[in-house]
């Protein structure tokens, strides 16, 4: 892939997720999970956007999962328990952009199969 094309797949994906954002936010009642993936790694927060304060935070880095569907639902029951830990159970879901599928849709689906509500 040249350098043009993948300035412009991250120009779109940026795009994206101002437009989401525009639409979207959290309280500390309802946090923001932000989700991040790159091909090695995914990042995941809950945001209290009123305060704008990180309430709970995982990495596959530090818990040892790889950034495919199987890492992302390790990472979904792992997130889904520390945001039990901190009394969350109802999260506004932020995909940052990406397509809701693959990785992105594993983990989603691994939060709601943990009572997380969104």
């Amino acid at each position: 892939m040249n350098a043009k094309v993948l300035k412009s797949k991250v120009a779109n994906r940026l795009k994206r997720k101002r437009r989401i954002r525009a639409k979207i936010s959290g309280c500390g009642l309802l946090p923001r999970v932000s989700v991040f993936k790159s091909n090695r790694y995914i990042s995941v927060q809950a945001i209290d956007d009123v305060t704008a304060t990180t309430l709970c935070a995982l990495h596959s880095k530090s818990t040892g999962h790889k950034s495919n569907k199987e890492g992302a639902t390790a990472l979904g029951v792992a997130f889904a328990a520390a945001l039990k830990e901190a009394k969350i159970s109802a999260i506004v879901f932020d995909r940052n952009g990406y397509q809701y599928h693959g990785v992105i849709a594993a983990f989603g689906d691994a939060l709601r199969a943990n009572e997380i509500k969104f």
